[in-house]
């Protein structure tokens, strides 16, 4: 079976490093404004060339003679790198719904998975996994202010549009990802694309694979 095949090939591929964890979540990226250092050769030559000069040495000097008076921030490990992840993508969802909409099951999951002391790396995952997949099944977004309410939208009767195979496809790829990254096992990642994603297609795994072009 082809669906297997593909799992299993994601599955032994090289690990890539955990310095970033879900791609869901946004990056926070430094932005570098030249105003402040441009500003400082609009003064006459000389002044800027000793400016030039002063600001050279004091930063060879903080930069290699003295240690920081910072101590360095401390690692986190992946399992709290997936805790932050989970708390920002449930306040998200939470602030997201619409008035009066009930949030899915898998939010209160992953709240549960969150907050388990002694948790471990793979269960995390796999209910951020399982909540990412629900948001994009079960909710329409409303394109001018984000907030989310249950679609109508019939899938099994609309898989020629290519939004929707661009969604199933992600989330697919998604799961592949995580365990690429031995986050998850590879026959709950089977299971969950079975239950999850293929069934709503009324496909077989075979057909879900051949749709999606793989």
């Amino acid at each position: 079976m082809k669906f297997f095949v593909f799992l299993f090939i994601a599955a032994v591929s090289t690990v890539s490093s955990f310095t970033d964890c879900f791609p869901m979540m946004p990056l926070l990226q430094r932005q570098y404004s030249p105003s402040a250092s441009s500003s400082v050769f609009k003064s006459n030559s000389s002044s800027a060339s000793q400016t030039h000069r002063a600001s050279t040495t004091a930063l060879e000097m903080s930069d290699f003679d003295f240690p920081s008076a910072m101590p360095e921030k401390p690692q986190q490990t992946m399992r709290e790198k997936l805790e932050d992840s989970a708390t920002t993508f449930i306040a998200d969802i939470t602030s997201r719904l619409g008035e009066g909409v009930e949030p899915p099951s898998e939010l209160e999951a992953l709240k549960a998975a969150r907050d388990e002391e002694g948790g471990d790396v793979p269960t995390l995952a796999l209910k951020i996994y399982e909540l990412m997949i629900e948001q994009g099944m079960r909710y329409d977004v409303d394109p001018d202010n984000g907030k989310l309410t249950p679609t109508q939208f019939d899938i099994k009767n609309n898989l020629d549009i290519p939004e929707v195979k661009a969604e199933f496809d992600h989330l697919y790829k998604y799961g592949m990802e995580l365990i690429r990254r031995g986050m998850l096992d590879i026959d709950v990642a089977k299971e969950t694309v079975k239950e999850k994603l293929i069934k709503r297609t009324g496909l077989t795994p075979e057909e879900f694979d051949e749709w999606l072009g793989y």
